[in-house]
């Protein structure tokens, strides 16, 4: 029996109707059943794709990606994951489309929908307008479905949004739980979440979001520390306390990065602007107040500086469990004496975690993919079933 038969046989005894036709906007709002299932068809299909079969649950169909802010790995796993399930991708420039001109989100939403089967939209810069541009923009793709301008009715992967990287969080702890061996082993298991010093500024809150709001659901021990005035979005931490009391975890806030990182089998050091500080430039920004953005960047830029020692260095290695905890990044990091003179890690901390880094990032194609899939796929058990009888990938 192939590693795939076996994902599917397990696909089957979770409750996951729900996903049908869904949309994917943060992993709070799913069930510990949904999550696993969107973890179960991932590794099926990076199994089916390691064996050459084909996977192409679509023989025709189009991917939009909508990307508000830069990226690169996020960018080419949507590209991957729809190629992977055999749609196209056709990415929206909004500098060469007609939002440039004032084009409204209802009208742009249903002129690039007309034959697609999955939306990505990237959005993170601004509190309060990433998740609502991704609802606004569903909800008039919703309209046109309903009446009858769209023949179908596209599904949302949220590639970031201002609360949450579901896609981001999802690869991080499907990567963790291929470390340690299984969801079974994470109870007890300390994670830490800490800011770290960037010489750049306005990094989105949604990474460290994603991660406590996503794995206090797996009983883990999550550590949250931040400088004083670097909070995050004070709901998503209600999340991550009810999480943790759910699921016999737990979830606490400490002042200092050396705290966090003592006895940790996970660290994950990362910068992020404070939360007062993102809603005032999202103030800014809505006042077309570039002279205050400019002066709050400087601003923040000095707050950040106070910070330097905020770094995940070698010594900072050695307070974690056995001083070999496992080191996780979003990507890109700022890595000092390689891409910055000071920054977020130790470049020789950077270099010895670099193929568990990239094996983190490789996971996100495939959850994107079991995101669709679940969305799109009304029995995906039967469909990895047929897939694993089904042909080899074609070479010509």
């Amino acid at each position: 029996m192939s590693k795939t038969i076996e994902l599917a046989q397990h696909l089957e005894k979770l409750h996951i109707n729900n996903m049908y036709k869904s949309d994917f906007y943060w992993t709070w709002d799913k069930t510990d059943e949904e999550l696993d299932a969107i973890f179960t068809v991932a590794d099926a299909l990076r199994d089916l794709r390691e064996r050459n079969k084909s996977t192409r649950i679509f023989d025709s169909g189009l991917g939009i990606s909508i990307f508000r802010d830069n990226s690169t790995r996020t960018r080419f796993s949507f590209a991957s994951a729809c190629n992977l399930l055999g749609l196209a991708v056709q990415d929206l420039d909004e500098k060469k489309s007609q939002i440039a001109h004032g084009e409204t989100v209802r009208e742009t939403a249903n002129m690039v929908s007309f034959m697609a089967d999955v939306i990505g939209i990237r959005d993170d810069m601004f509190i309060g307008e990433g998740h609502k541009y991704q609802k606004t923009f569903m909800d008039a793709v919703k309209e046109g479905y309903r009446d009858g301008i769209l023949e179908q009715q596209p599904t949302l992967v949220n590639l970031q949004c201002d609360v949450d990287h579901p896609t981001q969080c999802m690869a991080d702890m499907l990567h963790i739980i291929h470390q340690f061996g299984g969801v079974e082993n994470l109870k007890g298991k300390k994670i830490a979440m800490t800011w770290a010093y960037s010489p750049s500024y306005g990094k989105p809150l949604s990474v460290p979001q994603g991660v406590i709001g996503l794995m206090t659901r797996f009983g883990m021990d999550v550590v949250l520390a931040h400088p004083e005035g670097y909070d995050v979005m004070p709901e998503v931490e209600e999340i991550a306390r009810k999480n943790a009391q759910a699921t016999g975890g737990s979830y606490r806030k400490v002042a200092t990065m050396e705290e966090a990182f003592d006895g940790a089998d996970i660290v994950y050091p990362k910068s992020w602007a404070p939360f007062a500080a993102m809603e005032e430039r999202t103030k800014l920004y809505q006042a077309g107040d570039q002279a205050g953005i400019d002066a709050l960047e400087q601003r923040l830029l000095a707050q950040n500086a106070q910070h330097k020692d905020w770094t995940c260095s070698e010594e900072m290695m050695k307070r974690t469990r056995d001083g070999k905890a496992l080191y996780l990044h979003c990507l890109p990091a700022d890595i000092t004496g390689l891409s910055c003179p000071e920054g977020e890690v130790d470049n020789s901390v950077f270099d010895r975690y670099l193929v568990p880094l990239y094996k983190e990032a490789s996971y996100k194609p495939y959850v994107i993919a079991a995101m669709i899939m679940m969305s799109k796929v009304k029995d995906p058990a039967a469909a990895l079933m047929a897939l694993d009888g089904g042909d080899k990938r074609k070479f010509f």
